[in-house]
């Protein structure tokens, strides 16, 4: 198993299913699987829901007490269990300590946004918007989805140059970023600090809040070698101690490498001949 699997497995689901509009109806993805959907009541705060097999039959019983949001992505990363075959593994693991976090939990996850952000729908709404958190909480409201899993989504589908972070404690736990980013290598560091200074880091601090500033791309983006300026618009949750950024490029162009760079080269191809010789015994890395 791994990301891309994870995907094309539920988008296969999507495409049973045929959901013609947002929110999707998620009775009709546990239908189709032949699950059955409970409600507790009774469910601590730590506790979203879990899945099991009785008498061949497979149920899925979520938090009664959580937010509308939070039962329906529940429901779905629990059907992901079940669809995927994948054992549950729920311990708690602090997103600012060493250990990472389950693979098949980071699957079921990925499963879930596919099945309530599918793409033929979400997509739509993410190019004819303008890069902005005000936009994503409007997606996140039509969808009947959480902020934070729509606004990592909306930075995986947009065609501009995006990256959504999601921090805890003021340390970064996970960053999703657009195809053009990937390509380009832009990395933001997991359980690193949020960079002093930054929106962010103000906005968690209570100094501003939904603010948008420009910023060097290098203050966030690990070893980047283009220059340019991103901008950075920040929200912080103090309740759960959660920072929330959008970082993009203002133009779909990312700033081309800087010349002598190795990421130049590996665009451009070989340099041109200089005369100088490179020192012997050293290779350029691949």
């Amino acid at each position: 198993m791994d990301d891309s699997t994870a995907e094309f497995r539920a988008r296969k689901l999507v495409s049973e299913v045929r959901p013609s509009q947002m929110p999707v109806p998620v009775a009709a993805y546990v239908e189709h699987v032949g699950a059955v959907l409970k409600v507790d009541h009774s469910l601590g705060d730590d506790e979203p829901g879990w899945s099991f097999n009785k008498g061949g039959k497979h149920y899925i019983c979520v938090n009664g007490n959580d937010s509308a949001e939070r039962q329906r992505f529940t429901a779905c990363h629990e059907l992901a269990h079940i669809y995927l075959g994948l054992p549950s593994d729920h311990k708690e693991v602090p997103s600012w300590g060493s250990v990472k976090r389950s693979p098949n939990e980071i699957y079921c996850d990925i499963f879930a946004a596919e099945l309530l952000l599918p793409v033929q729908l979400f997509q739509p709404l993410v190019l004819a918007s303008t890069i902005s958190l005000a936009s994503i909480d409007a997606i996140a409201k039509k969808a009947e989805v959480s902020f934070s899993a729509t606004g990592s989504r909306y930075a995986v589908v947009t065609k501009s140059p995006c990256a959504f972070v999601f921090s805890e404690r003021g340390i970064v736990r996970y960053a999703s970023r657009s195809a053009s980013l990937r390509e380009a290598k832009a990395w933001v560091p997991a359980r690193q600090p949020l960079p002093t200074g930054s929106v962010s880091d103000r906005a968690r601090k209570g100094e501003i809040s939904d603010y948008r500033e420009e910023v060097e791309a290098d203050v966030w983006f690990s070893d980047w070698q283009r220059g340019g300026t991103l901008l950075e618009e920040a929200r912080h949750l103090s309740k759960w101690d959660q920072t929330l950024t959008l970082l993009w490029f203002e133009d779909e162009d990312l700033p081309a490498p800087k010349r002598g760079t190795r990421e130049e080269e590996e665009e451009t191809g070989l340099r041109e001949l200089d005369g100088n010789l490179p020192w012997p015994g050293k290779s350029r890395r691949t």
